[in-house]
Protein backbone atom coordinates (compact mmCIF):
# COMPACT_ATOMS: atom_id res chain seq x y z
CA UNK A 1 0.00 0.00 0.00
CA UNK A 2 2.75 2.75 1.18
CA UNK A 3 4.50 1.24 -2.08
CA UNK A 4 1.35 1.86 -4.17
CA UNK A 5 0.94 5.64 -2.38
CA UNK A 6 4.53 6.73 -2.74
CA UNK A 7 4.25 5.95 -7.06
CA UNK A 8 0.57 7.65 -6.91
CA UNK A 9 2.24 11.29 -5.13
CA UNK A 10 5.75 10.59 -7.60
CA UNK A 11 3.59 10.50 -10.75
CA UNK A 12 1.19 13.15 -9.55
CA UNK A 13 4.12 15.22 -9.27
CA UNK A 14 5.32 14.51 -12.39
CA UNK A 15 1.98 15.51 -14.41
CA UNK A 16 1.75 18.49 -12.25
CA UNK A 17 5.56 19.47 -13.26
CA UNK A 18 4.72 18.79 -16.66
CA UNK A 19 1.60 20.70 -16.90
CA UNK A 20 2.92 23.84 -15.11
CA UNK A 21 6.37 23.83 -17.27
CA UNK A 22 3.66 23.95 -20.32
CA UNK A 23 1.95 26.47 -19.21
CA UNK A 24 4.44 28.66 -18.18
CA UNK A 25 6.08 28.26 -21.76
CA UNK A 26 2.56 29.05 -23.20
CA UNK A 27 2.54 32.33 -21.35
CA UNK A 28 6.38 32.82 -22.20
CA UNK A 29 5.62 31.97 -26.15
CA UNK A 30 2.63 34.84 -26.17
CA UNK A 31 4.21 37.20 -24.27
CA UNK A 32 7.33 37.38 -26.46
CA UNK A 33 4.85 37.00 -29.57
CA UNK A 34 3.12 40.00 -28.63
CA UNK A 35 6.41 42.16 -27.85
CA UNK A 36 7.68 41.09 -31.07
CA UNK A 37 4.46 42.63 -32.60
CA UNK A 38 4.49 45.66 -30.55
CA UNK A 39 8.11 46.42 -31.61
CA UNK A 40 7.28 46.25 -35.50
CA UNK A 41 4.06 48.39 -34.89
CA UNK A 42 6.57 51.03 -33.44
CA UNK A 43 9.38 50.97 -36.18
CA UNK A 44 6.12 51.14 -38.59
CA UNK A 45 4.88 54.47 -36.77
CA UNK A 46 7.82 56.88 -37.32
CA UNK A 47 8.07 55.94 -41.64
CA UNK A 48 3.74 57.02 -41.35
CA UNK A 49 4.71 59.94 -38.95
CA UNK A 50 8.01 61.42 -41.16
CA UNK A 51 5.72 61.57 -44.84
CA UNK A 52 5.87 65.15 -45.56
CA UNK A 53 2.18 66.75 -46.74
CA UNK A 54 2.40 69.52 -49.57
CA UNK A 55 1.99 73.32 -49.03
CA UNK A 56 -1.34 74.58 -48.85
CA UNK A 57 -2.52 78.17 -48.71
CA UNK A 58 -3.34 79.21 -44.69
CA UNK A 59 -6.84 80.22 -45.19
CA UNK A 60 -7.51 76.83 -46.89
CA UNK A 61 -5.31 74.81 -44.17
CA UNK A 62 -6.78 76.68 -41.18
CA UNK A 63 -10.22 74.98 -41.83
CA UNK A 64 -9.22 71.95 -41.93
CA UNK A 65 -6.96 71.83 -38.62
CA UNK A 66 -9.51 70.28 -35.78
CA UNK A 67 -10.31 67.49 -38.53
CA UNK A 68 -6.73 66.37 -39.34
CA UNK A 69 -5.94 66.57 -35.75
CA UNK A 70 -8.54 64.02 -35.25
CA UNK A 71 -7.42 61.87 -38.18
CA UNK A 72 -3.72 61.87 -36.43
CA UNK A 73 -5.35 61.01 -32.70
CA UNK A 74 -7.08 58.29 -34.74
CA UNK A 75 -4.47 56.91 -36.41
CA UNK A 76 -2.76 56.66 -33.67
CA UNK A 77 -5.11 54.87 -31.36
CA UNK A 78 -5.43 52.32 -34.56
CA UNK A 79 -1.36 51.90 -34.56
CA UNK A 80 -1.63 51.40 -30.88
CA UNK A 81 -0.65 47.64 -30.07
CA UNK A 82 -3.19 45.40 -28.62
CA UNK A 83 -2.43 43.81 -25.41
CA UNK A 84 -3.51 39.82 -25.56
CA UNK A 85 -5.77 38.26 -22.94
CA UNK A 86 -3.11 36.55 -21.18
CA UNK A 87 -0.78 39.31 -20.19
CA UNK A 88 -3.70 41.49 -19.25
CA UNK A 89 -4.40 38.52 -17.02
CA UNK A 90 -1.02 38.85 -15.68
CA UNK A 91 -1.07 42.09 -15.34
CA UNK A 92 -4.72 42.75 -13.19
CA UNK A 93 -3.70 39.80 -11.57
CA UNK A 94 0.28 41.02 -10.00
CA UNK A 95 2.64 38.56 -8.84
CA UNK A 96 1.55 38.10 -5.33
CA UNK A 97 -1.56 36.35 -7.10
CA UNK A 98 -0.27 34.47 -9.95
CA UNK A 99 1.91 32.78 -7.30
CA UNK A 100 -0.69 31.80 -4.88
CA UNK A 101 -3.18 30.60 -7.96
CA UNK A 102 0.12 28.63 -9.42
CA UNK A 103 0.45 26.93 -6.24
CA UNK A 104 -2.89 26.41 -5.97
CA UNK A 105 -3.06 24.55 -9.49
CA UNK A 106 -0.20 22.39 -8.96
CA UNK A 107 -1.45 20.93 -5.30
CA UNK A 108 -4.72 20.50 -6.68
CA UNK A 109 -3.79 18.53 -9.83
CA UNK A 110 -1.06 16.71 -7.93
CA UNK A 111 -4.04 16.02 -5.40
CA UNK A 112 -6.57 14.90 -8.16
CA UNK A 113 -4.21 12.47 -10.07
CA UNK A 114 -3.23 10.86 -6.42
CA UNK A 115 -6.06 10.22 -5.39
CA UNK A 116 -7.87 8.86 -8.73
CA UNK A 117 -5.28 6.29 -8.71
CA UNK A 118 -6.01 5.30 -5.23
CA UNK A 119 -9.86 5.24 -6.58
CA UNK A 120 -9.07 2.64 -8.60
CA UNK A 121 -10.52 -0.79 -7.80
CA UNK A 122 -7.37 -2.79 -8.32
CA UNK A 123 -6.13 -0.64 -5.49
CA UNK A 124 -8.96 -1.29 -3.06
CA UNK A 125 -10.73 -4.57 -3.94
CA UNK A 126 -8.48 -6.53 -6.58
CA UNK A 127 -10.58 -9.23 -8.13
CA UNK A 128 -7.75 -11.46 -8.53
CA UNK A 129 -7.47 -11.56 -4.86
CA UNK A 130 -10.84 -12.34 -3.89
CA UNK A 131 -10.51 -15.34 -6.20
CA UNK A 132 -6.69 -16.50 -5.14
CA UNK A 133 -7.74 -15.91 -1.41
CA UNK A 134 -11.35 -18.12 -2.01
CA UNK A 135 -9.02 -20.86 -3.83
CA UNK A 136 -6.60 -21.06 -0.85
CA UNK A 137 -9.24 -21.26 1.37
CA UNK A 138 -11.27 -23.68 -0.34
CA UNK A 139 -7.62 -25.95 -0.61
CA UNK A 140 -7.64 -25.63 3.50
CA UNK A 141 -4.14 -23.61 2.57
CA UNK A 142 -4.84 -21.03 5.87
CA UNK A 143 -0.80 -20.02 6.32
CA UNK A 144 -0.51 -19.91 2.00
CA UNK A 145 -3.93 -17.76 2.06
CA UNK A 146 -2.49 -15.77 5.00
CA UNK A 147 0.89 -14.58 3.02
CA UNK A 148 -0.88 -14.43 -0.05
CA UNK A 149 -2.81 -11.79 1.44
CA UNK A 150 -0.41 -9.84 3.31
CA UNK A 151 1.82 -9.23 0.23
CA UNK A 152 -1.02 -7.68 -1.71
CA UNK A 153 -0.98 -3.99 -0.63
CA UNK A 154 -4.67 -3.55 -1.58
CA UNK A 155 -6.98 -2.24 1.06
CA UNK A 156 -8.42 -5.56 0.80
CA UNK A 157 -5.65 -7.36 1.39
CA UNK A 158 -4.53 -5.61 4.33
CA UNK A 159 -7.85 -6.27 5.86
CA UNK A 160 -7.72 -10.03 5.23
CA UNK A 161 -4.08 -10.48 6.79
CA UNK A 162 -5.33 -8.55 9.83
CA UNK A 163 -8.23 -11.01 10.06
CA UNK A 164 -6.35 -14.26 9.76
CA UNK A 165 -3.97 -13.05 12.25
CA UNK A 166 -6.35 -12.89 15.09
CA UNK A 167 -8.53 -16.04 13.81
CA UNK A 168 -6.91 -18.17 16.40
CA UNK A 169 -8.14 -15.77 19.13
CA UNK A 170 -11.72 -16.38 18.19
CA UNK A 171 -14.14 -15.82 15.16
CA UNK A 172 -15.40 -12.49 17.10
CA UNK A 173 -11.51 -11.24 17.65
CA UNK A 174 -10.55 -11.43 13.97
CA UNK A 175 -13.44 -9.50 13.01
CA UNK A 176 -12.84 -6.76 15.31
CA UNK A 177 -9.43 -6.53 13.92
CA UNK A 178 -10.61 -6.15 10.64
CA UNK A 179 -12.65 -3.62 11.66
CA UNK A 180 -9.92 -1.90 12.93
CA UNK A 181 -7.83 -2.50 10.35
CA UNK A 182 -10.45 -1.27 7.67
CA UNK A 183 -11.34 2.42 9.72
CA UNK A 184 -7.29 3.03 9.70
CA UNK A 185 -7.67 2.45 5.92
CA UNK A 186 -10.30 4.17 5.36
CA UNK A 187 -9.21 7.05 7.41
CA UNK A 188 -6.05 7.22 5.60
CA UNK A 189 -7.98 7.70 2.09
CA UNK A 190 -10.20 10.18 3.63
CA UNK A 191 -7.46 12.02 4.66
CA UNK A 192 -5.99 12.50 1.57
CA UNK A 193 -8.95 13.13 -0.31
CA UNK A 194 -9.46 16.01 2.41
CA UNK A 195 -6.67 18.22 0.28
CA UNK A 196 -8.95 18.67 -2.52
CA UNK A 197 -11.96 20.08 -0.90
CA UNK A 198 -9.17 22.32 0.98
CA UNK A 199 -7.95 23.72 -1.75
CA UNK A 200 -11.75 24.38 -3.08
CA UNK A 201 -12.43 26.07 0.00
CA UNK A 202 -9.29 27.97 -0.07
CA UNK A 203 -9.54 29.30 -3.75
CA UNK A 204 -12.47 31.62 -3.59
CA UNK A 205 -11.43 32.48 -0.42
CA UNK A 206 -7.77 34.02 -2.13
CA UNK A 207 -10.44 35.23 -5.03
CA UNK A 208 -12.49 36.99 -2.52
CA UNK A 209 -9.00 38.42 -1.13
CA UNK A 210 -8.23 39.84 -4.13
CA UNK A 211 -11.58 41.39 -4.90
CA UNK A 212 -11.73 43.16 -1.76
CA UNK A 213 -7.68 44.12 -2.26
CA UNK A 214 -8.48 45.45 -6.08
CA UNK A 215 -11.50 47.27 -4.58
CA UNK A 216 -9.05 48.96 -2.52
CA UNK A 217 -7.27 50.05 -4.78
CA UNK A 218 -9.90 51.95 -6.80
CA UNK A 219 -11.28 53.38 -3.96
CA UNK A 220 -7.86 54.90 -3.12
CA UNK A 221 -7.44 56.41 -6.24
CA UNK A 222 -10.84 58.14 -6.58
CA UNK A 223 -9.74 59.24 -2.79
CA UNK A 224 -6.25 60.73 -3.47
CA UNK A 225 -7.12 62.27 -6.78
CA UNK A 226 -7.78 65.74 -7.07
CA UNK A 227 -10.05 66.06 -9.96
CA UNK A 228 -12.40 63.10 -11.24
CA UNK A 229 -10.42 60.21 -11.99
CA UNK A 230 -10.18 58.84 -15.43
CA UNK A 231 -11.71 55.10 -16.19
CA UNK A 232 -8.25 53.88 -17.30
CA UNK A 233 -7.11 54.57 -13.62
CA UNK A 234 -9.60 52.62 -11.94
CA UNK A 235 -9.33 49.74 -14.56
CA UNK A 236 -6.43 48.29 -13.12
CA UNK A 237 -7.75 48.21 -9.39
CA UNK A 238 -11.86 46.26 -10.81
CA UNK A 239 -9.64 44.00 -13.27
CA UNK A 240 -7.90 42.60 -10.54
CA UNK A 241 -11.33 42.44 -8.10
CA UNK A 242 -12.89 40.48 -11.17
CA UNK A 243 -10.07 38.50 -12.69
CA UNK A 244 -9.24 37.05 -9.05
CA UNK A 245 -12.89 35.80 -8.59
CA UNK A 246 -13.02 34.21 -11.71
CA UNK A 247 -9.56 32.55 -11.38
CA UNK A 248 -10.59 31.18 -7.62
CA UNK A 249 -13.92 30.11 -9.15
CA UNK A 250 -12.60 28.39 -11.71
CA UNK A 251 -10.22 26.52 -9.22
CA UNK A 252 -12.46 25.54 -7.03
CA UNK A 253 -15.95 24.49 -9.24
CA UNK A 254 -13.68 21.31 -10.32
CA UNK A 255 -12.33 20.70 -6.79
CA UNK A 256 -15.61 20.64 -5.63
CA UNK A 257 -17.10 18.62 -8.08
CA UNK A 258 -14.61 15.68 -8.16
CA UNK A 259 -13.69 16.02 -4.37
CA UNK A 260 -17.80 14.43 -4.43
CA UNK A 261 -17.50 12.11 -7.04
CA UNK A 262 -14.45 10.62 -5.50
CA UNK A 263 -15.91 10.67 -2.04
CA UNK A 264 -19.04 8.50 -3.37
CA UNK A 265 -16.75 5.81 -5.27
CA UNK A 266 -14.72 5.75 -2.08
CA UNK A 267 -17.52 5.02 0.38
CA UNK A 268 -18.89 2.21 -2.58
CA UNK A 269 -15.69 0.79 -2.81
CA UNK A 270 -15.13 0.68 1.49
CA UNK A 271 -18.31 -0.82 1.67
CA UNK A 272 -17.64 -3.68 -0.46
CA UNK A 273 -14.43 -4.22 1.36
CA UNK A 274 -16.75 -4.70 4.25
CA UNK A 275 -19.56 -7.03 2.57
CA UNK A 276 -16.29 -9.19 0.45
CA UNK A 277 -14.46 -9.53 3.38
CA UNK A 278 -17.01 -10.94 5.94
CA UNK A 279 -18.21 -13.10 3.26
CA UNK A 280 -14.60 -14.77 2.87
CA UNK A 281 -14.62 -15.09 6.68
CA UNK A 282 -17.42 -16.07 7.52
CA UNK A 283 -16.58 -19.38 6.84
CA UNK A 284 -14.66 -19.77 10.32
CA UNK A 285 -17.29 -18.90 12.42
CA UNK A 286 -18.73 -22.33 12.75
CA UNK A 287 -15.26 -23.43 13.16
CA UNK A 288 -14.41 -20.98 16.67
CA UNK A 289 -17.87 -21.62 18.02
CA UNK A 290 -16.88 -25.76 17.62
CA UNK A 291 -13.55 -24.99 19.27
CA UNK A 292 -15.25 -23.15 22.14
CA UNK A 293 -17.54 -25.37 22.53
Amino acid sequence: MRHRIFSGWLGAAMCSLGLLCLVLAAFCFLTLLDATAAQAQEQAAPEVANVELPAEPAAAAAAPAAPAAGGDAAAEGSTAPRESLLSWFYRSLGIRYVVSFLVLSFLLVAMLIMNILAARRDNIVPVALVEGFEQLLNEKKYQEAYEFAKNDESFLGQVLSAGLAKLSAGYAQAIEAMQEVGEEENMKLEHRLSYIALIGSLSPMVGLLGTVDGMVQSFRVIATSSATPKASELADGISMALITTLVGLVLAIPAVAIFNILKNRFARLVLEVGIVSEGLMSRFSSVSSAKKS
